[in-house]
């Protein structure tokens, strides 16, 4: 389980620190992707290839379907941690999450999320005071 909120920097480089904790879950290799709301995914292989299945099956008929799985496909690129538990950011995806000096490391089960640090905050208060509201639209769905 990836869980947590961590404040880094990025260095010159455009590397990023990946929490420890977090460290073993990608020993084995990772996906970074474009995520959604102005974020990066990070996938640990596994993970991945699963979603990477289901996206390759949905109908190309469909624009929505195309257009999804063409902003996660198509972004996609391996990495790879560093002896000093650092990924590579490449340059595109920095620049589609605005990523400056401080970021945001989160920890989403599955998954991890990249942020700029001040678009993450912007996110998190607008979340945060809509809380009752998501609540009750995830209670009608059964959660």
């Amino acid at each position: 389980m990836l869980l947590g909120e961590y404040q880094h920097n990025l260095d010159s480089k455009g590397r990023v620190a990946i929490p420890a904790k977090f460290r073993e879950k990608l020993t084995a290799g990772a996906i970074i992707t474009r995520g959604l709301d102005n974020s990066l995914f990070v996938f640990a292989n596994k993970e991945w290839e699963a979603l990477a299945g289901k996206l390759v099956a949905l109908p190309l008929a469909q624009a929505n379907s195309r257009a999804f799985a063409r902003l996660m496909l198509a972004g996609a690129m391996d990495v790879e941690l560093d002896h000093q538990g650092r990924i590579l950011v490449p340059d595109y995806l920095r620049k589609y999450a605005g990523l400056k000096k401080q970021v945001v490391v989160a920890g989403l089960y599955n998954r991890i999320e990249i942020w700029d640090h001040a678009t993450w905050e912007r996110y998190k208060q607008k979340t945060e005071g809509a809380s009752d509201e998501i609540a009750e639209k995830l209670g009608q769905l059964g959660i």
